[in-house]
């Protein structure tokens, strides 16, 4: 399957990579596998007994803002200290001898543009940890977070005073990040980055087309439903990358591999 794999790679005009949490991994970073999983990230949501999904949800932010900015102020300095894995920068090696790629993807790392993708070829679905919104929302103003300075408290898992306020109304700020049940996100920068996939897929029309999946699982299928649309809608071929949700439809090709290694195999 790597040969065919890399057959098809060499013969593409175009490359989409597609990616979810599983991505990360090899770079160091939770992928929140299942309970037990974010358990290990998060040994203090066990305590709590609380899961992703229960966690990483808006209404902390107006019930307990110091637990709300404990767990995304964690993982602001987490993946802003982690550098992405070798296999990003292999990757942008190929994409830049084709005619033109994209990157769709659920993390909300920014470890794509982190690892030089053009940030112009970036879709970051689920938003993104680095920019910051009203959590009211009182405007329409997303701004970066690089001027936030938390100091947490991880015993207690709380995020100590000062935390990030809004600018206009100094009510509590959050990660421009679309959370469960959420139905105050701000859409508008996606959107966007979203306008700018459609752009390239008009400009693939029928031309050859390889989708690079890695590490998006069957929980929030998002990426893989995604993956699978645009290889049956463009006839391109999808190549999925997958430890352990595999599957995949006929015509695709599925390596049971970590994306770190699957890259280099597939990539010189």
């Amino acid at each position: 399957m790597i040969e065919l794999a890399k057959e098809k790679i060499s013969n593409a005009s175009y490359i989409l990579i597609t990616a979810g949490a599983g991505m990360g991994v090899d770079s160091g970073l939770p992928d929140f596998r299942g309970k037990e999983g974010f358990w290990r990230a998060y040994p203090i949501a066990k305590k709590l007994n609380l899961d992703f999904q229960e966690l990483a949800s808006p209404k902390w932010f107006e019930e307990n803002p110091k637990l709300a900015w404990a767990f995304y102020g964690h993982r602001l300095h987490l993946y802003g200290n982690t550098v992405p894995h070798i296999g990003y920068s292999k990757l942008l090696n190929l994409a830049l001898t084709k005619k033109d790629y994209f990157v769709v993807t659920s993390n909300v790392d920014g470890h794509f543009k982190k690892a030089g993708f053009d940030e112009d070829k970036i879709d970051e679905i689920h938003g993104s940890i680095n920019h910051i919104q009203c959590s009211k929302p009182c405007s329409s103003d997303i701004w970066s977070s690089d001027s936030i300075s938390l100091e947490l408290d991880l015993e207690k898992f709380e995020a100590k005073e000062p935390l990030p306020y809004c600018k206009k109304c100094k009510g509590i700020a959050r990660p421009n990040i679309l959370m469960f049940n959420d139905w105050n996100w701000l859409e508008h920068r996606e959107k966007k980055q979203r306008e700018r996939f459609a752009n390239f897929l008009r400009e693939v029309g029928s031309e050859s087309l390889v989708i690079l999946e890695f590490g998006a699982g069957e929980a929030v299928p998002t990426i893989r439903n995604l993956s699978e649309i645009i290889s049956s809608d463009f006839n391109a071929t999808l190549i999925r990358v997958n430890p352990q949700d595999c599957a995949v439809p006929d015509g695709a090709i599925s390596l049971k591999m970590g994306a770190k290694e699957a890259i280099e195999e597939l990539i010189a």
